[in-house]
């Protein structure tokens, strides 16, 4: 969403009073179902208080909305409309009553006066803010902010690419900066060469692209590692660091334990002559880190000392061999705050212990608060958010890579055909809540499957195994008819279909169906099935029927998918995937290696109507009867097949 949606929403709130207004009803039809061409909501990616007044303007018009809809001339416009009404029902309801009290009181709604708009805006602010479902923008304030004067910046480790709980933490900072009217700063927390790399840099920065993330510049903490390095050196000078030798696991339950290290009393000339050990990457200096000198008896354990400096021969990623020592997260973070005027830093709950550290670190350094405001972290059921283990399926090939469909990464989810609107209001409605939550996938697809139901273009796959059902009196000859791709939206398109006295119909199909039972054909008419064969197996060989295009579909138990029997049809491959680990949630000491799901890919070879080499790389389509799909690999050339991923829709069974 943009800056500017607030006064974009209450220029719908005045422009919906056009609808009262008989001479230009139709007109702004129009006007709406054109803007709506590429729209689900009036206003950026979420619902508000513009779509619920446009709406209810539009229901209380009564018979004359009622008949433009059953024209079907407004196609995008009555998708939205339906939209709405069944997703904010009583909202709309409860608006479009007030809105039928005021023009039935006798009174006229001229086009905009001056009272009618502001009414207009009040009760329809007032309706969604007392929906608690509806408003996705979370309703909390940032600390001493300052309306044009907020600095906030995402600061992803360019060591994987972005997955879901990055992305809200990303959708946060563009919230707060937009409704303060300030900035977003990127900056790439690249302290660490051992697991970053340049490859990690630019799809990080496509995944920000593809969440529509406006921000002001990027930077990066290496931009900093001199000033860093200065101030590393005033505080040992001004006895608030220390270089330390004790080995990495002895430190750690001296920290644990509270006891002081031996090398905490060094004098100032000692520190120094080890720091620049450390500088050279000597072998002495590959002994040492240094360290802040806080409190090692403090209850917070993450103010006992901890490492702000260590020593790291690998080259960087961006500017190679230059340092052979880099800072730590917890040293660089406060530092680059400050200098770089954040305001405020968000970040998630998981690392609340480590405030009085940040804060504290940023005051013997001597330099400017900056706000920590926390938010709680996004969990998904059966999912792995860690980069490192999601690092391990990459280099172990349980995947085929970081955009792989069965990965939480913003690339992987889109390849599954997730619509990056849905993903956003997901996030934004689970707004700024400091509540720790395990979410369900199902709520996301389902937003998903809301957005992309109205539009997506129908076809018709038929799996292999199938039956061919010969039609007595079918056509001799093959007729084309065109028919819709969506029946409820014009913009779907047309698809010719095919009519042949033998078609195809799925082994499951055939055989549900009994001798002299009637089905429907769908898109075709009724017929009466004569004669079952079948195999030794069981499994059906034929069928042989005749049609009954005079017969009622709703007399039918039985509605058919089928396909012509001719060359054109092209091959397919349907994938299904599930979760990579079977327990919803793992337990702190658990390890995911020993809950991994053993099958998580399944490949279904079918075939599909010939109108489906007109596919592009991306495009989402319903399969007749089997769901949602997003195309993987289009149609290149006869005999290759095309590789449709299934998209789930909401209603999926868990792994057990």
């Amino acid at each position: 969403m943009k800056p500017d949606d607030a006064g974009q929403i209450d220029k719908w709130l005045e422009y919906a009073t056009i609808f009262s207004s008989g001479s230009e009803f139709e007109g702004a039809c129009k006007f709406v179902d054109g803007y709506l061409l590429h729209r689900t909501f009036l206003v950026g990616h979420t619902f508000s208080a513009a779509d619920i007044a446009v709406c209810s303007y539009l229901a209380g018009s009564g018979k004359r909305w009622e008949s433009l809809m059953k024209s079907k001339k407004y196609q995008n416009l009555v998708r939205f409309y339906n939209m709405i009404s069944t997703d904010h029902a009583a909202i709309l309801n409860e608006a479009t009553a007030t809105f039928t009290k005021k023009k039935d009181s006798g009174k006229p709604i001229s086009l905009r006066p001056k009272e009618v708009e502001q009414q207009g805006v009040n009760n329809s602010k007032k309706i969604v803010k007392e929906s608690g479902k509806v408003s996705s923008r979370p309703e909390v304030d940032l600390p001493d902010a300052e309306m044009g004067k907020v600095c906030l910046r995402f600061a992803p480790e360019p060591s994987g690419y972005l997955h879901i709980g990055h992305a809200k933490a990303a959708l946060m900072n563009q919230y707060f900066a937009q409704r303060y009217n300030g900035k977003v700063i990127i900056r790439f927390d690249d302290t660490n060469p051992a697991k970053e790399s340049n490859e990690f840099v630019d799809n990080l920065l496509i995944d920000i692209k593809t969440l529509g993330i406006n921000y002001e510049t990027v930077t990066y903490t290496s931009d900093y590692f001199l000033q860093l390095m200065e101030m590393a050196v005033k505080l040992i000078k001004e006895g608030k660091a220390y270089v330390d030798d004790t080995p990495r696991e002895e430190m750690k339950k001296e920290r644990m334990d509270g006891i002081e290290s031996k090398c905490r009393n060094n004098c100032v000339d000692e520190n120094i002559k080890l720091w620049k050990e450390m500088i050279a990457g000597s072998e002495r200096g590959l002994q040492c880190c240094l360290r802040g000198k806080l409190d090692m008896q403090d209850p917070n354990k993450s103010l006992r000392d901890p490492v702000y400096y260590r020593c790291n021969p690998i080259p960087h990623h961006r500017i190679g061999s230059k340092y052979k020592i880099y800072p730590t997260y917890d040293f660089a973070c406060p530092f680059v705050d400050s200098i770089e005027g954040i305001t405020h830093a968000l970040r998630s709950s998981e690392y609340h212990d480590r405030n009085a550290q940040y804060y504290r670190i940023q005051e013997d350094m001597g330099l400017r608060k900056v706000l920590i405001y926390e938010f709680s972290r996004l969990n998904m059921v059966y999912t792995l958010l860690s980069k490192r283990k999601l690092l391990w399926f990459v280099q172990n090939g349980k995947v085929d890579g970081w955009d792989d469909a069965r990965f939480p990464t913003v690339q992987g989810i889109v390849r599954r055909g997730l619509q990056v609107e849905a993903l956003i209001q997901f996030i934004l409605e689970q707004g700024a809540s400091k509540n720790l939550n395990l979410m369900e996938w199902d709520k996301l697809w389902n937003i998903n499957k809301k957005i992309i139901d109205p539009v997506c273009p129908r076809h018709t796959a038929i799996v292999e195994d199938r039956v061919l059902l010969t039609l007595l009196d079918g056509p001799e000859k093959p007729f084309v008819r065109v028919i819709p791709k969506h029946k409820k939206y014009e913009g779907a398109g047309e698809k010719a279909t095919t009519f042949t006295k033998t078609i195809w119909i799925e082994q499951v199909d055939a055989k549900a169906i009994s001798p002299n039972e009637e089905v429907t054909l769908m898109d075709w008419g009724n017929a009466i099935i004569k004669e079952v064969k079948k195999g030794s197996d069981g499994n059906v060989t034929e069928l042989i029927g005749v049609l009954h295009l005079e017969g009622s579909v709703k007399t039918t138990k039985l509605k058919l998918t089928w396909l012509p029997d001719i060359q054109e049809l092209v091959p397919l491959t349907l994938v299904e995937f599930d979760y990579l680990i079977s327990k919803k949630k793992l337990e702190e000491d658990e390890d995911f290696i020993d809950v991994l799901n053993p099958d998580t890919k399944k490949e279904i070879a079918a075939v599909g109507d010939s109108n489906m080499r007109n596919l592009k790389r991306g495009d989402i389509l319903q399969l007749e009867r089997k769901g949602y799909f997003r195309v993987d690999v289009p149609f290149i050339r006869p005999g290759k097949q095309i590789v449709l991923y299934a998209i789930p829709d909401g209603r999926q069974a868990a792994t057990k």
